[in-house]
């Protein structure tokens, strides 16, 4: 086998580097699609094929504001999703990661009113309905609502069903399949306020940058 020569060296050196800036700028220039529908304001991203929307959503219930998110795995490979993977940073750099299911899950039934819950089951089935007419969930609400309303035999057993369907649980998602739910984070105010939503998740790294009722496109 013959030596490369040096000039050969320095060429490869150099399409190794352009191939790597090549493949930065791809994913740094992942652009935020912005929408509106039923009266929501929808940001999505996708990155190496898994693509992340969310939007706010109007109530807050026991201290907590709520976000509702899709994640779809367009790629290759399956990934794991968790409520634990967003994490909101406020302007003067305090941050808020968004709870455990588990523990909303229980905080809902302990502190928030049967109405409320009501309130947010009504709200989150209009935010779902009024996705894009191509979006379809393979391990989301829909679903979620069916497996725990088979053992709700009770008012509050309902309540919880309602809550578990509702709330954002950690799934694996294979290539093709998708997710919904809501990611709940404890906020004493009544407002997030301006910040960005950081998603960390499929090996990606997501931004969006959040105003109050104004969503902007993530730098």
């Amino acid at each position: 086998m013959v030596a490369p020569s040096a000039r050969e060296l320095l060429l490869r050196v150099f399409y190794a580097v352009l191939m790597s800036a090549s493949l930065w700028a791809g994913s740094a220039s992942a652009q935020v699609i912005d929408f509106e529908s039923n009266g929501l304001h929808y940001q999505a991203m996708t990155r190496d094929g898994v693509t992340v929307t969310f939007a706010k959503l109007p109530p807050r219930i026991a201290n907590y504001s709520i976000v509702q998110v899709t994640v779809t795995n367009g790629s290759p490979v399956s990934w794991s999703v968790r409520p634990e993977d967003f994490t909101f940073y406020r302007q003067d750099g305090a941050s808020i990661r968004a709870t455990n299911a588990d523990v909303v899950i229980r905080s809902l039934l302990d502190h928030a009113s049967k109405s409320d819950v009501v309130k947010l089951e009504v709200l989150y089935e209009a935010s779902i309905y009024a996705l894009p007419p191509d979006y379809r969930s393979t391990a989301g609400y829909e679903r979620r609502r069916e497996q725990a309303m088979t053992i709700a035999v009770n008012a509050k057993f309902k309540a919880a069903a309602a809550a578990s369907a509702i709330t954002l649980v950690p799934t694996k998602l294979k290539p093709g399949e998708s997710t919904d739910g809501a990611v709940f984070f404890f906020n004493r105010e009544k407002l997030f306020g301006p910040g960005r939503l950081v998603v960390n998740t499929a090996g990606e790294n997501y931004q969006f940058d959040v105003f109050p009722d104004v969503l902007l496109k993530a730098k």
